[in-house]
């Protein structure tokens, strides 16, 4: 649920990139990270345990524009891969207003992402969410790679309601920027819903 800040007159509001294990979840904020311009960025702040690494940022576009007067400042979070650290999962899910469903498109780690689609989907509606309901685009990371699913096979088992989706390669960039605008986008709109 976006949090605004009176004060700044800004409108804070929360990216999640989910996914499996090793999907390029981080390497898509590193790169918007580096991307974007220090005087519009705080700090990127990781937190990391023995085990589990959770990182995220803030920043505010500046070609978004305002919304009855207000900035809109995007907090982007990235959750552990590994499902066993579903704890944390649901916790970095708490007030999320769009999520970015980042698939790893190597044949082999197709179970992997149907999995994490399956637990993104019972995590949020623990959480009061809908995945269907809230704004959602799905990623298909690592198109770069010789051993890549088909897009059509990715979008068949893994977005079958036909969200916004993006190929990309995290590590060169492609695809990154376009897939953080789509979400943007769609929160935007629904702040201006009312929602």
């Amino acid at each position: 649920m976006s949090f605004i800040n009176y004060a700044s007159r800004e409108i804070n509001c929360k990216i999640v990139y989910y996914g499996p294990g090793l999907c390029g979840k981080t390497t898509n904020l590193q790169f918007v990270y580096q991307k974007t311009a220090p005087e519009a960025k705080g700090k990127m702040i990781s937190l990391a345990t023995e085990t589990e690494r959770t990182l995220f940022f803030d920043f505010l576009p500046l070609a978004l524009g305002e919304i009855r007067g207000f900035k809109t400042r995007f907090h982007l979070y990235t959750v552990p891969g590994q499902v066993f650290y579903d704890a944390s999962r649901k916790l970095i899910l708490k007030g999320v207003d769009g999520v970015v469903f980042v698939a790893d498109s190597q044949e082999e780690r197709m179970d992997a992402n149907i999995e994490s689609v399956e637990n993104l989907r019972i995590n949020l509606a623990e959480q009061g969410y809908d995945l269907d309901k809230i704004p959602y685009v799905v990623q298909y990371n690592k198109r770069d790679l010789p051993n890549v699913v088909s897009v059509e096979e990715l979008r068949r088992e893994l977005n079958p309601t036909n969200v916004p989706d993006f190929e990309a390669c995290a590590t060169t960039g492609e695809g990154v920027f376009e897939t953080l605008k789509a979400i943007a986008k769609q929160i935007l709109f629904d702040l201006k819903k009312g929602k």
